[in-house]
């Protein structure tokens, strides 16, 4: 007789690392992380067989609505054979009959089911088991799927790219592109370097976090979160967060700088002026451009200096790693210097680092379907492309609707009904803007 059981850390976290599906999203930690910041009440449940043995797991999060309500949310979960499928049908019951004692309104899943999965040449991949089958399966029990997304709509980003760590490191590196291997390369000519931070360098990738947000338009969290998140990732046993600085020394970039104008210098001082052929001449000519160049780039480094000192942190990254797999959780990078290219060799450095430490997979963690040029992730979108990952598109969201009536109102009226306050709270806005400029003031 199998039964739906409350788990504690040690025994949640002994089956969850070992399985192939395990996530970072149903991790102990991150349980911890949607109590503490995001007021989430988490529940670790495992499906037990008469000898006690866990046949699944799932880390679900409850959050509380008005009138003792709630709903459920089951992030990269469960974790459980999907191809089972009388064990999927027992989770199934044992999840809803728990969330029904809770007044839930619904439970929400989105598995770390791949649907599709192209290699960097852009070929398909064969999955090890029978998506439509499953597929199929979960709507048999009730689940509804919310759809074939393109963008950023859902809980989790339906599409990503991994890296299958498995191959050498010279098979990695070689699927990058071509850009990529020049913009690394060009990174490693100007002496930038990355190093691995501590809790001291949060405020830093703060920082470099609000840069980056403030130049697309939106700003996620503050920087508490970031430090909570470290410190709970690094708090536990099979998590860890590491925070990578891809920093240039500038007083390094100028010696080769002013290396290179005395070079340059020497070669105009050999030419005959007097009497130049037409070769001789466009050889001045670019050798003249070049000296140009080379005067504005030690104006621009001297004056960076001169506002942020010698070391200077131009990207930050923080990685996650649970279990055999990382995920890139969050990047942030400076405004400035951004023909150093130290993005890319940061990139480039944590892949190694997660090579080197024996991890399976790399996952730069969100990426988009909808490719048309237009979309303003479009760019993201190539950039972690050019890493030569694996194009991954999940099976998507489903819900498992407890409560029909509150769900309608859930889902359908409330956010019509935000609709409506934001657009009046704009049109007022814009109504105080439009008056003030009449008045003058």
């Amino acid at each position: 007789m199998t039964k739906l059981v409350r788990l504690n850390e040690e025994k949640y976290e002994n089956f969850l690392k070992k399985q192939k599906k395990s996530h970072f999203l149903q991790s102990y930690a991150w349980g911890q992380l949607s109590k503490v910041k995001k007021n989430l009440t988490p529940h670790y449940l495992g499906l037990i067989d008469e000898e006690e043995n866990i046949l699944a797991t799932a880390l679900i999060l409850e959050k509380h609505l008005p009138l003792n309500y709630s709903y459920f949310y089951c992030p990269r979960g469960y974790v459980i054979d999907y191809e089972n499928k009388e064990l999927l049908t027992t989770m199934t019951k044992e999840i809803i009959k728990f969330v029904k004692s809770k007044k839930a309104i619904f439970v929400k899943i989105d598995p770390d089911l791949i649907y599709k999965d192209y290699n960097y040449q852009n070929e398909e991949q064969e999955l090890p088991y029978d998506i439509n089958k499953i597929f199929e399966t979960l709507k048999s029990l009730g689940y509804k799927h919310q759809g074939f997304t393109k963008n950023f709509e859902t809980m989790q980003p339906r599409y990503t790219f991994r890296i299958d760590l498995n191959q050498s490191l010279e098979e990695i590196e070689n699927h990058f592109s071509k850009t990529t291997k020049q913009r690394i390369a060009k990174a490693k000519k100007l002496d930038t370097y990355v190093e691995i931070g501590t809790e001291k360098d949060i405020k830093e990738f703060y920082h470099l976090m609000m840069l980056t947000e403030t130049r697309k338009d939106f700003v996620s969290y503050n920087e508490d979160y970031y430090k909570t998140l470290y410190d709970i990732f690094n708090g536990g046993q099979n998590s860890k967060a590491t925070l990578f600085l891809g920093k240039v020394d500038i007083d390094k970039t100028l010696t080769k700088i002013k290396d290179n104008l005395k070079a340059i210098n020497n070669q105009i001082s050999i030419l005959p002026i007097d009497n130049l052929s037409k070769s001789a001449k466009n050889k001045l000519k670019e050798l003249t451009r070049q000296k140009e160049n080379c005067n504005k780039e030690i104006e621009k480094y001297e004056k960076y200096k001169k506002e942020y000192g010698n070391n200077l942190t131009l990207s930050a990254h923080m990685i996650v790693e649970y279990a055999d797999k990382a995920w890139v959780l969050y990047a942030g990078n400076h405004n400035i210097l951004t023909e150093t290219y130290v993005n890319y060799y940061t990139y480039e450095q944590h892949i190694k680092y997660c090579k080197e430490k024996g991890l399976k997979v790399y996952d730069q963690f969100g990426t988009i379907g909808d490719l048309s040029k237009d979309n303003p992730r479009y760019g993201l979108h190539e950039f972690k492309r050019k890493f030569g990952g694996d194009y991954v598109e999940f099976l998507g969201e489903f819900d498992y609707i407890t409560n029909k009536p509150m769900y309608f109102i859930f889902t359908k009226l409330v956010p019509f009904y935000r609709k409506i306050i934001r657009n009046k709270s704009k049109k007022v806005i814009e109504n105080e803007v439009k008056n003030t400029n009449e008045r003058g003031v």
